[in-house]
């Protein structure tokens, strides 16, 4: 069974440049570098972006939501932009 990550950000217009170079920046990192990722999307929209990351499964999703990929790299990087606290949602394929 497959699963998605979906991180929606709150950011303003001006900063979303900056901000996709923080999804570009770890795009191949993420991807090479985590167990059962699959893919890594970034999606934006007029009121926020949202990144969706393609797992194995829900549980390898989970794990990279603790990974220092994730806290100690991403996180921070993209703080200085966020508007609000990170929506964080795992959907199952069935």
């Amino acid at each position: 069974m497959s699963a998605y990550l979906e991180i929606s950000l709150k950011i303003n217009n001006s900063d979303r440049p900056t901000a996709a170079g923080v999804y570009t920046k770890y795009k191949q990192p993420f991807l090479s570098g985590i167990a059962g990722a699959k893919s890594k999307e970034l999606l934006i929209r007029d009121e926020d972006v949202q990144v969706l990351h393609g797992f194995d499964s829900a549980e390898s999703a989970k794990a990279y939501l603790t990974s220092d990929l994730f806290t100690k790299d991403v996180v921070e990087a993209l703080k200085p932009y966020l508007q609000a606290a990170p929506e964080v949602r795992i959907y199952t394929v069935a």
